[in-house]
């Protein structure tokens, strides 16, 4: 298998010439017809909705187009919840997921309407002193041991920070119905960023039979369930992608053996996807600099893990086009390094690629989530400009590059020089 880079070496120069690289590059077709399939696989559920997780792409332009969709927002800190606001994404089409919550961001969450999604159950009391509880309001679910899928552990929810026990859902709804909620979400995170068809449908099964639990429990009206993310793309080129189409019909039959015969069939089925949405249609655009021969072959890029942190923090696998050679055969064995003072800033180690020139393009794949949303400043690093490839072919600047100005514009030199 290939992956193909929604752009040409034709098209990167020309851009290129105005925005020089390193930069993001966003595909907006691919990320509008990737929504519309999510749409579609969860049709049969009237009320379904997606909250984009705003943390893998926090960036207005691709909000705004994931808004136009019918996409809401998943919000985990005050700005993340100013940015959707700036965006229009406001009221019950934002769902406020945060773990060690400031007031501030509760306050400002209350303000907008969204629907908050309380972690802890000492949470309840604390929002209870700073604003007033609505009538809709959710909970996150960890119910601890080991999440397994077949034979496989998924992951371990015991070791995670996220959600409540069981015992304590049962206590925070009842608490929560004293305070006069009386429509409840349920949600939980088990796993991240995995291609198995059956994650969802699992995850689902957990969820629905809990929620009929708590209502039976409790009597609560329970509104929502919400599947959160985890569902993810295929970095490699030989791995096999998610089927959205599989996993919407996997959480239907879930749905149709558990809820429906409960008599709660107008509960509605939420996600919060953010790597699936755009993940693989963003892209990091670098060109090769400098080249280094000594105990191996170095490729010296003018990006670097400040503009993509993955490989370095995790030794996360990123495909690697080298634009214009597409067909070229890959006989070289290359590290592909950006120029921090750090070892371990390497897009790729030991990756077999064609010959690389400097001056050559290259294109690292599926960045379009978690990419530069991780970027940060170490050595006086500069992020990189943001740019959407338009449905129509033009390319619009989406994020500017920051300058030297911005990175001094929050020190304070007032007293540096005094004698």
């Amino acid at each position: 298998m290939q992956k193909n880079p929604f752009v040409t070496l034709e098209q990167v120069q020309e851009i290129a010439k105005t925005y020089p690289t390193p930069f993001h590059i966003y595909d907006e077709k691919g990320i509008r017809e990737n929504a519309r399939r999510v749409r579609e696989a969860f049709a049969w559920n009237p009320d379904f909705k997606e909250y984009f997780a705003v943390k893998a792409a926090p960036t207005p332009r691709l909000l705004q187009i994931l808004k136009e969709e019918g996409f809401g927002a998943d919000c985990s800190s005050y700005t993340e919840l100013l940015m959707s606001k700036a965006v229009g994404i406001t009221g019950q089409d934002i769902m406020f997921s945060s773990n060690v919550t400031p007031a501030e961001d509760f306050k400002l969450a209350a303000e907008l309407g969204a629907i908050i999604n309380f972690d802890d159950i000492t949470h309840i009391d604390f929002y209870g002193q700073l604003a007033a509880f609505p009538e809709l309001m959710s909970c996150r679910f960890n119910p601890g041991g080991e999440f397994v899928l077949g034979n496989s552990i998924m992951d371990t929810p015991q070791e995670a920070k996220y959600g409540m026990t069981r015992p304590q859902l049962t206590e925070a709804f009842r608490k929560l119905m004293d305070k006069g909620v009386k429509r409840f979400g349920l949600h939980a995170f088990l796993a991240s960023n995995t291609v198995e068809n059956g994650y969802y449908p699992e995850l689902a099964r957990i969820l629905f039979r809990t929620a009929v639990e708590l209502h039976e429990e409790t009597g609560a009206e329970i509104a929502f369930v919400n599947l959160s993310g985890g569902v993810g793309i295929p970095y490699r080129p030989d791995q096999q992608p998610s089927d959205i189409m599989v996993i919407g019909e996997g959480v239907k039959r879930a749905y149709e053996e558990v809820i429906i015969p409960a008599g709660m069939e107008q509960m509605a089925v939420y996600t919060e996807m953010g790597r699936f949405i755009t993940g693989p249609y963003g892209m990091l655009i670098t060109q090769c600099t400098h080249q280094k021969h000594t105990h191996k072959e170095y490729i010296g890029c003018d990006a670097c893990a400040a503009n993509l942190m993955r490989p370095a923090m995790y030794g996360a696998y990123h495909h690697i086009t080298v634009l214009g050679k597409e067909g070229a055969p890959c006989e070289h064995l290359y590290d592909v390094t950006g120029g921090l003072c750090e070892n371990n800033d390497k897009f790729a180690v030991d990756r077999l690629l064609p010959e690389i020139k400097i001056g050559d393009y290259l294109a690292i794949h599926d960045t379009g989530a978690h990419g530069f949303a991780m970027g940060y400043n170490y050595n006086g690093k500069l992020r990189s400009a943001e740019l959407l490839l338009c449905e129509d072919g033009t390319v619009e600047l989406i994020r500017r590059a920051e300058t030297p100005e911005d990175y001094f514009a929050t020190f304070d030199f007032t007293g540096l020089f005094r004698k």
